[in-house]
C-alpha cells in the first residue's frame, strides 16, 4: 500500500549495478553472437546473409587476434601516417623514374645533336671533287 505524497519505488532497484556489473562481465569475457537470414523462393536461394557479432574490450579483442581498427586508416591516425608515408614514398620513386627517363632522353637527344653536328663538320672539311 502506498501513501499519499509517496511514488512506489522503481522495478528492479539496484539494476543498474547489476547491468554495470554484467557489461564489465560481457567486456571482459567477450561475447559472440552469430545468425544466418536466408531467403528463399520456391526452394532456390536468393539471398544469404551472415551476421557475426563480437562484443568485447579491446584488450580482450587483442588477445584474440582481432586488431583491425589499427591498421583502419578511417580510425587510426597511426594508419593514416603510416598510409601517407607510404604514398608519399611510391610517389618519390616515380619521380625519381620519371626524372631518370628523362635524363637519358635528354642525353640522347644530346648525342644525336652532337653525331649530326660532327657529320656536318666532316661533309663542309672535305675537298669537293669537281666534275670532269
Amino acid at each position: 500500500m502506498t501513501t499519499p505524497g509517496r511514488f512506489p519505488e522503481p522495478y528492479g532497484q539496484g539494476s543498474g549495478a547489476n547491468l554495470a556489473d554484467i557489461l564489465e562481465r560481457v567486456l571482459d569475457k567477450g561475447i559472440v553472437i552469430a545468425g544466418d537470414i536466408r531467403i528463399n523462393l520456391l526452394d532456390i536461394e536468393l539471398l544469404t546473409i551472415k551476421l557475426r557479432l563480437v562484443v568485447a574490450s579491446v584488450d580482450k579483442a587483442k588477445e584474440m587476434g582481432i586488431d583491425w581498427w589499427e591498421t583502419d586508416p578511417a580510425l587510426s591516425s597511426r594508419a593514416r601516417r603510416s598510409e601517407l608515408a607510404k604514398e608519399n614514398a611510391e610517389l618519390r620513386e616515380r619521380l625519381a623514374e620519371l626524372e631518370t627517363g628523362r635524363q637519358e632522353e635528354t642525353g640522347r637527344s644530346l648525342e644525336t645533336g652532337r653525331r649530326r653536328e660532327a657529320d656536318h663538320q666532316r661533309e663542309t672539311d672535305r675537298p669537293h671533287k669537281e666534275a670532269p
